[in-house]
């Protein structure tokens, strides 16, 4: 009985063996396969395609990649991993992989413009090889390998220098990016029923642009359209010049004035703790940072709120300059500072000075909503307006705040009261006309007859 029962010892181990073999194959064979992730393209395939992807094989051996660009019945393989030719492989993780590869049209000439797919196919083992599990995503995509059409709808299109201007035009596909380059400058274009314009034509579009103070008068002018697949196309368009001559001022800088101004603007400005001064700066040094670094991180700002601009036009009627007000500094004027009777620095004052008495109300030059109503910097208290359509108005030096950021407001409507706060010699409104939250002149805006000629004409003779 003894042996019998030695005998039987071994054969059950090995019954066991095999039953925790067997189940190790079948929970092999049963195990999630490769977890992969489609990054690029997002949704358009040009005639350059960034493709990228990662796979995640979790605990076991990756042993095959393949990803391939599918329509119909055209297949074009992208990568394998292997062969993987020009395609970079980056191991992020212990256990994932990033897989990337630039392509141009040559690479996939058999495919047409319309609907396709991203495909990949990821393998591993596990069980030393004895088991394989595979997986596949796939991603939809749209082919497109034409260049937008662009046609322009308006006509006349004059430019004074540091001023504005409106173009009417019409792009296809309707949903790309379009706009107008000026030089290095881009200027969105919007559909023209955001603009007030009765139309049902989805391709017609409005857009604001300017030839900014600093700009050369011969800067290109041009009109810009990229779609989603990275197709760009650019046209001419008819447009005129107007150069404009700029004042030249001389300001003296007195102790008093800096002992006012430069201690309350260091106490109130986060960003001037980044610029970099020696501990015992004096106040003309921490000044000059002031009217320059300063300066520049506060226009940095200003641009950085032009991004919420509204996608239609929040006004109807011209803007209007504030009520009893005299211009005392005008746009594009050039100013050297003097100290001691020695020129310290220059700046060029991008905006209107108007000369009022203390603590008036400051209106609304035209409807819009509150982007900003705080202190900034040189500007002191602070509010900027935005009109849509890429259009706002900054209102400086203010002795008080009236509204908060979010606020609608109706032209004429109290923002605030004057006074000399920021780089403010005396009781002013420091006026500016911003588009794209670049400075442009406010002469124009505030002339019913520039108005009538440049934008409600065009935008009229569009319906």
């Amino acid at each position: 009985m003894d042996a019998v029962v030695i005998r039987l010892i071994p054969a059950l181990v090995l019954l066991a063996v095999a039953a925790l073999g067997a189940g190790l194959y079948v929970g092999a064979g049963r195990g999630p396969g490769p977890v992969i992730e489609i990054h690029e393209p997002a949704r358009f395939i040009g005639r350059q395609v960034q493709f990228e992807a990662t796979i995640d094989a979790g605990d076991a051996d990756l042993i095959a990649v393949t990803a391939a660009i599918e329509q119909n019945a055209v297949t074009v393989p992208i990568f394998s991993l292997s062969t993987p030719d020009n395609s970079r492989i980056a191991q992020e993780t212990d256990t994932r992989i990033r897989i990337s590869r630039s392509l141009t049209r040559d690479a996939y000439r058999e495919l047409t413009e319309g609907s396709a797919s991203i495909s990949v196919q990821a393998t591993h083992a596990r069980l030393f090889g004895l088991r394989e599990r595979s997986a596949t995503a796939r991603h939809d995509v749209e082919a497109r390998f034409t260049a937008p059409r662009l046609s322009v709808a308006s006509s006349f299109h004059y430019v004074n220098h540091g001023g504005a201007e409106l173009v009417v035009y019409r792009v296809n596909p309707p949903d790309v990016e379009s706009g107008v380059r000026v030089g290095d400058h881009f200027y969105r274009g919007y559909p023209a029923s955001a603009a007030g314009v009765d139309t049902s034509d989805a391709a017609l579009r409005v857009a604001l642009f300017a030839l900014l103070h600093g700009q050369e008068l011969d800067t290109p002018i041009r009109l810009y359209a990229r779609d989603g697949a990275g197709n760009e196309t650019e046209a001419n368009f008819d447009h005129r010049v107007f150069p404009r001559r700029f004042r030249r001022s001389r300001l003296s800088i007195s102790d008093r004035f800096l002992a006012r101004v430069v201690p309350a603007i260091i106490a109130r400005s986060d960003a001037f703790s980044s610029i970099p001064l020696p501990p015992d700066a004096g106040l003309l040094e921490q000044y000059l940072a002031i009217n320059g670094q300063l300066r520049r991180l506060n226009g940095e700002r200003i641009r950085e709120l032009a991004a919420e601009t509204a996608g239609e036009r929040l006004w109807s009627e011209p803007f209007r300059q504030l009520a009893n007000s005299q211009v005392e500094s005008g746009f594009g004027d050039h100013r050297t500072y003097v100290y001691d009777g020695r020129e310290v620095d220059q700046q060029v004052h991008l905006g209107f000075d108007l000369s009022v008495t203390a603590n008036v109300p400051i209106l609304a030059a035209n409807a819009g909503r509150v982007v900003w109503a705080d202190y900034l910097g040189i500007f002191g208290n602070c509010v900027i307006v935005d009109h849509g359509l890429g259009l706002q108005s900054l209102y400086a030096h203010l002795v008080s705040i009236g509204v908060r950021t979010g606020d609608a407001v109706a032209i004429n409507d109290p923002l605030g009261r004057s006074g000399m706060t920021g780089l403010a010699g005396g009781d002013h409104l420091h006026f500016t006309m911003l588009l794209n939250g670049e400075p442009i002149s406010a002469v124009e805006w505030w002339d019913p007859h520039w108005i009538e000629d440049r934008v409600t004409r065009k935008l009229r003779a569009a319906f």
